[in-house]
C-alpha cells in the first residue's frame, strides 16, 4: 500500500480552504495544520493532525512558534533522491503540498491609529520561511500561496501538477514574500524616517493586462497595478464598452481624471485632455453645460481627446458627445440610455474609473535611478493668498481666479491659463518661455472664436518678467493669479496697477513637468 501523500494547511485568509481539504481527503490525502485552520478544518468535520502533535513539540509564545521546527522544514525541503536516507535516520516524512497565506500585515497598518506593537504582532516569520522553502524545493513540492489557485489544484486531482506549472506557482510564492517584506520594511522606515518620504521605498506590482504597446508601436508595455492593494483609479476601471486601452490612452485618462478632481464637485464639472494637457474645461449647472464650454475652448484640439466628467452622463450628453470623434470618455455614472447611445460607436471606450485613495508618492524613471516626490496637493489655501494690486478683483472675477488656479496645476508647465464665467477661454501649455505660453493662450482663443476681453489669467509660476502681463493686457485681460516670488514681482505689479488689472499672489507654485 503506497503511503499517502501529505498537505499542510496554515492560512491567515481562509477563503477556499474548507474546500481544498475536502478534496484533498476524498484523494486519501492527510492533512497537517495549525492554529486556527485547523479549528476550522476540524468544524468542518475534516480529519486534521495538528502540527504539535507531528513535530512531537507544542506551540509556545503564544503560537509565535510552531512551524519553525526541522521535522516541517526538513519535510518541505527534503529532495526526493539525495535526502531520502536523511529523512529516515530523523523521523522526517516529506510534506508534498503548501498552502499558506500570511498575517494581514498591510491590511492592519492600513488601519487607521494603529500601532508599532499592533503592526510588529502582524509580522509572520514561520508562514514566509515554510513558503520559501516549499518553493526552492518545487522540483518535487507544490506550493499554493492564493486562494485563487485552489480550483484549478483540486481540479486536476488526483494527477499532480507539472514541473512547468509548480515552478510557477513558486515564482509567485517568491512574489508573496517578497512583496510582504517590501510592506514591513516600507512602513517600518516610515515611522522612523525624519523626513517626508520614506529611505527605503519598495516596488512590488503585478501586471493586470499587458497593453498592445507603448507610447510608440516598438516599444512593449503593461499596466500593473501594487500588490496587496485594492483596485482603485483607473487600474480599477469598469470598462462599459470599447476597444482596449493603450498606453496613451492610459496617459491621457490619467491627466483627465486628476485635472476633474482638482476642480472638486461643488458643481458640474468636464475637462477635455490632448496628450496629457486640458484643451478645455469648466463648470456648469448640468454636465452637459459643463462640456458645451469646455468644447468651446478649444474644439480642434478637442477631436479625438479624452472627456472627463464628474457627473453621470444622461441620453442628452451622451448624443452631443458622439457627434464628434472621441478616443475615451470617463464619468462617475453612466445611464443605460447614455450607454445605448454610445453603443452605436463601439469603439469609443467608456470607462467609470474606481474610487481613489489621496495620491501619496509620485515616481519617475531617471537614468539609473527614481525620481520619488510627494504628490501635488492642489487645494487651494486661500489663506495665504494677498492681493499686492490697488485694484481688488470682483466677486465674478474671483470665483473665475479660483476656477483658472484649479486648471493650471494639470497644465504642463510653462503654463497659462485664461478663463470667463469658469471656462477655459485660452491654454498655453509646455512652452520654454512663459510668455510664449500666454500669447499661445491668446493665438487659441482666438482661432476658437473666443473674445479674452474681461476675462482673467492664471500662471502656474512666478512672471520673471512683466510681459506676460502686456500680452495679457492687449487682450482686456481684468484678473491674474499667479504664486508670485521672482525677483521682478514689483515690476509685475506695477505692470497690474498701469493697466488696472487686480492680482493675487497664492504664494505656492504648481510646475507640471
Amino acid at each position: 500500500m503506497s503511503t499517502p501523500r501529505t498537505a499542510l494547511l496554515s492560512v491567515s485568509d481562509k477563503t477556499g480552504i474548507i474546500d481544498l481539504a475536502r478534496a484533498l481527503h476524498r484523494h486519501g490525502w492527510r492533512i497537517l495544520s495549525t492554529g486556527g485552520t485547523a479549528a476550522a478544518l476540524k468544524a468542518a468535520g475534516l480529519a486534521v493532525t495538528e502540527v504539535s502533535s507531528h513535530t512531537g513539540f507544542p506551540e509556545i509564545m503564544g503560537g509565535r512558534v510552531k512551524t519553525l521546527h526541522p521535522t516541517i522544514h526538513g519535510g518541505l525541503l527534503g529532495r526526493s533522491d539525495t535526502d531520502q536516507a536523511a529523512m529516515q535516520a530523523h523521523g522526517i516524512e516529506a510534506i508534498d503540498l503548501l498552502a499558506v497565506n500570511l498575517y494581514p500585515f498591510a491590511a492592519t497598518v492600513a488601519r487607521p491609529g494603529c500601532s508599532l506593537d499592533e503592526a510588529i504582532e502582524q509580522i509572520d516569520i514561520g508562514g514566509p520561511a515554510m513558503l520559501r522553502a516549499a518553493a526552492k524545493n518545487h522540483a518535487r513540492v507544490c506550493v499554493l500561496c492564493d486562494p485563487g489557485d485552489y480550483a484549478d489544484f483540486i481540479e486536476a486531482l488526483p494527477d499532480w501538477p507539472q514541473l512547468e506549472q509548480r515552478r510557477a506557482l513558486a515564482v509567485k510564492a517568491y512574489a508573496h514574500t517578497a512583496a510582504y517584506d517590501g510592506q514591513i520594511s516600507q512602513w517600518l522606515s516610515a515611522q522612523s524616517a525624519a523626513g517626508a518620504l520614506p529611505p527605503v521605498l519598495n516596488l512590488n506590482l503585478d501586471q493586470i493586462q499587458p497593453l498592445r504597446y507603448g507610447e510608440n508601436p516598438h516599444q512593449a508595455a503593461g499596466l500593473y497595478r501594487e500588490r496587496g492593494r485594492p483596485a482603485s483609479g483607473l487600474a480599477g476601471a469598469e470598462i462599459l464598452q470599447g476597444k482596449a486601452l493603450s498606453y496613451n490612452n492610459l496617459l491621457d485618462a490619467d491627466a483627465a481624471w486628476q485635472a476633474l478632481a482638482g476642480l472638486g464637485d461643488e458643481a458640474a464639472a468636464c475637462v477635455i485632455v490632448k496628450h496629457t494637457n486640458p484643451c478645455g474645461a469648466a463648470l456648469g449647472d448640468t454636465a452637459a453645460a459643463a462640456y458645451r464650454a469646455a468644447l468651446a475652448c478649444d474644439p480642434t484640439s478637442a477631436f479625438g481627446g479624452i472627456i472627463a466628467l464628474n457627473r453621470e452622463i444622461d441620453a442628452a450628453l451622451a448624443g452631443a458627445i458622439t457627434e464628434r470623434f472621441v478616443e475615451v470618455i470617463l464619468a462617475p455614472a453612466v445611464s443605460a440610455d447614455a450607454l445605448e447611445i454610445f453603443g452605436a460607436k463601439p469603439n469609443i471606450r467608456v470607462i467609470v474609473p474606481a474610487a481613489s485613495p489621496a495620491q501619496g508618492l509620485q515616481l519617475r524613471a531617471i537614468a539609473g535611478g527614481w525620481l520619488v516626490q510627494q504628490a501635488d496637493r492642489s487645494a487651494a489655501d486661500e489663506a495665504d493668498w494677498r492681493i499686492p494690486t490697488r485694484r481688488e478683483p470682483s466677486a465674478a472675477e474671483l470665483a473665475d481666479l479660483r476656477f483658472a488656479w484649479g486648471v493650471v496645476q494639470s497644465v504642463r508647465s510653462n503654463a497659462i491659463v485664461y478663463a470667463r464665467d469658469r471656462a477655459t477661454i485660452g491654454i498655453g501649455a509646455g512652452q520654454m518661455s512663459r510668455v510664449d505660453s500666454a500669447r499661445i493662450g491668446a493665438w487659441k482663443a482666438r482661432d476658437a472664436g473666443l473674445d479674452l476681453n474681461g476675462g482673467v489669467m492664471a500662471s502656474d509660476a512666478f512672471f520673471p518678467f512683466a510681459d506676460s502681463i502686456e500680452t495679457a493686457a492687449e487682450h482686456g485681460i481684468r484678473a491674474v493669479i499667479q504664486p508670485g516670488g521672482s525677483m521682478r514681482d514689483q515690476e509685475v505689479i506695477d505692470a497690474c496697477d498701469r493697466h488696472g488689472i487686480a492680482m493675487i499672489l497664492t504664494g505656492r507654485r504648481h510646475f507640471r513637468h
